[in-house]
C-alpha cells in the first residue's frame, strides 16, 4: 500500500499508542492501576518509551512491520543493553485494518539486562558518502528474527515484560 510508505511515521506512532493501550488495557482489566508510561524527548538513548508497573521499569524499543512483510531482521541500539530490564517489542499488524496480530520479544526477565547484542553483526548506513562507500554504525546491531521469541498475545507481552499478571484486586478507592 502506497499509504503505508508515504505516511509510515505516522502509522508508527499509531502502532505506537495501539500498542500501549492494548497492554494498559489488559493490566487495568487485571486489576493493575498504576502504570507510569513515559516517553524520550529525543530518541538517542536507544529505546522509544518505558513503562514502569510496580517496581520493574522497561526502556523499550519498538518495531513495527506489516504481517505481510518480509523483513528478517532488525536494528537495535547497543545503549539498549545499559538499561536494566532492556527489551526489544517487534509488533507485526494487518495491513489494511492495523490489528495487532502477533509480537516478537527480545529482552530477558524482568529485572535483568538485555543480552549482550556485540554478537550480532554491526548496521550500515543507508546512504554511502561521495565515494559509495556505506560506513558502519558501530551502535546499531542487525538481530535476526530468529533472536526473537514469538508472542501471540498482549497477554503474553505483558507476561515477557513485568512477570505474571496477578489476578484481578478490588478497585481502590
Amino acid at each position: 500500500m502506497k499509504e503505508h510508505y508515504r505516511y509510515s511515521s505516522y502509522r508508527e506512532t499509531l502502532i505506537e499508542h495501539l500498542f500501549v493501550g492494548e497492554l494498559l488495557r489488559h493490566l487495568w482489566i487485571h486489576g493493575i492501576y498504576s502504570v507510569e508510561v513515559m516517553k524520550p524527548n529525543v530518541d538517542a538513548a536507544g529505546y522509544d518509551l518505558a513503562i514502569q508497573c510496580g517496581p520493574i521499569l522497561r526502556h523499550i524499543q519498538l518495531k513495527a512491520s506489516a504481517s505481510t512483510s518480509r523483513t528478517e531482521r532488525q536494528n537495535i541500539h547497543t545503549l539498549l543493553t545499559e538499561k536494566p530490564s532492556g527489551c526489544v517489542v517487534w509488533i507485526r499488524f494487518e495491513p489494511e485494518t492495523l490489528n495487532l496480530n502477533e509480537f516478537l520479544f527480545l529482552g530477558a526477565p524482568p529485572g535483568n539486562r538485555l543480552p549482550d547484542l556485540e554478537v550480532f553483526p554491526a548496521a550500515r548506513h543507508t546512504r554511502g558518502n561521495a565515494q559509495g562507500y556505506k560506513a558502519e554504525r558501530s551502535q546499531i546491531r542487525k538481530v535476526p528474527r530468529l533472536a526473537f521469541q514469538r508472542l501471540q498475545t498482549i497477554e503474553e507481552v505483558a507476561a515477557q515484560l513485568f512477570g505474571r499478571t496477578p489476578s484481578a484486586r478490588a478497585p481502590v478507592d
